[in-house]
């Protein structure tokens, strides 16, 4: 194990857990915020994996993610600007 999956399993225990907490409980618009934080914590976990096994497809669905997740959070959004809570 090398530093760079060390860093990439600290960040996964440490910064997906409050997400997850966040993305199941709370108000709608709060759950939206933990899912798009979630989103974010991935990708970096993803490429901090990528650099730990050497394996530049790890890269790759790093950097898809990052530039699909807004996306996934702007739909969401749009659902959600209906609701009056």
């Amino acid at each position: 194990m090398n530093a760079w999956l060390l860093a990439a399993a600290v960040l996964a225990a440490g910064g997906l857990g409050p997400c997850l907490l966040l993305g199941l409980r709370g108000e709608p618009r709060q759950r939206l915020a933990g899912l798009n934080l979630a989103a974010t914590v991935t990708a970096a976990v993803l490429l901090l994996l990528a650099q730990g096994f050497g394996r530049p497809s790890y890269t790759d669905l790093a950097l898809d993610l990052a530039v699909l997740a807004p996306a996934g959070t702007l739909v969401f959004t749009r659902f959600l600007a209906g609701q009056d809570h």
